[in-house]
């Protein structure tokens, strides 16, 4: 069994913590995926925001599809107090490693994604762009996640979609575990609602005149999303959990949590 390793945060453990991600293999088996939204072995959520609207047809230059797409594709949803997306925005989507930043009041969790299918459709009567992630060895969660813009051609309606299956992993640490197992999914659901109400907001935002948020590199090519997160007064005590989840092989049953 691998021990959870602790550390103090630091940028330097941020690019060695994601530059480890290339070594690891996703830790969900497709082949274990939920056949129906109420399968007891997993939570699948479906959720969709109208975050803007649009002529009816074809997405319209710099229109509210095109700007939502922007943001999904930099990871600039998230609300940086819960969760930070670490990656190098030079490399191409598909097949991205990105460091995912869990917090949680002094604790921060290091987990790998990776980004392994793009969508770029037209679908049921609508235009569909977005990415999909499975979690990485290591992670808390075992899952699939898919975020997508959506814009309705006849009605001209543009939502952000999120549809995805987890459940947790199996966490070593006693303490983690227990932690998770109290608050994990209520800070998932969070995490689903303000999603859309962020997306929502920026593309109000560019409509007033303001510049969408985008990845901005480090000199080491490594990205902080959302950008412009800040400095919070508990990550100068805070301590990082890196990659808290079992490193196992992909599991197609039930998984037992302790």
């Amino acid at each position: 069994m691998i021990r959870t390793r602790y550390a103090r945060p630091s940028e330097r453990l941020r690019a060695a913590d994601l530059d480890a991600l290339a070594a690891l293999t996703v830790n969900v088996d497709p082949a274990a995926a939920p056949r129906t939204a109420d399968d007891p072995d997993w939570h699948v959520d479906h959720g969709r925001a109208l975050v803007g609207t649009e002529p009816p047809g074809d997405p319209i230059p710099d229109g509210d599809w095109e700007r939502a797409c922007t943001v999904v594709r930099g990871y600039q949803f998230t609300d940086h107090r819960r969760l930070r997306g670490v990656f190098r925005p030079d490399d191409p989507l598909l097949g991205r490693d990105m460091l995912l930043e869990g917090r949680f009041g002094p604790l921060r969790f290091h987990m790998g994604v990776r980004v392994t299918e793009i969508v770029d459709e037209v679908r049921d009567g609508a235009r569909v762009w977005g990415w999909t992630y499975d979690t990485l060895q290591g992670h808390l969660e075992q899952g699939r996640l898919t975020y997508e813009v959506v814009k309705d051609l006849a009605t001209g309606e543009v939502e952000f979609v999120i549809r995805a299956f987890s459940r947790r992993a199996r966490i070593p640490d006693p303490l983690l575990a227990t932690g998770f197992a109290l608050f994990g999914r209520g800070v998932q659901l969070e995490f689903y609602h303000r999603a859309g109400q962020r997306v929502r907001d920026l593309l109000g935002a560019a409509r007033a005149g303001r510049p969408l948020p985008r990845p901005v590199p480090d000199p080491d090519g490594i990205a902080v999303a959302p950008e412009g997160s800040r400095h919070l007064r508990s990550d100068s005590f805070a301590l990082v959990a890196r990659h808290p989840g079992a490193f196992a092989a992909p599991t197609a049953g039930r998984v037992r949590v302790t």
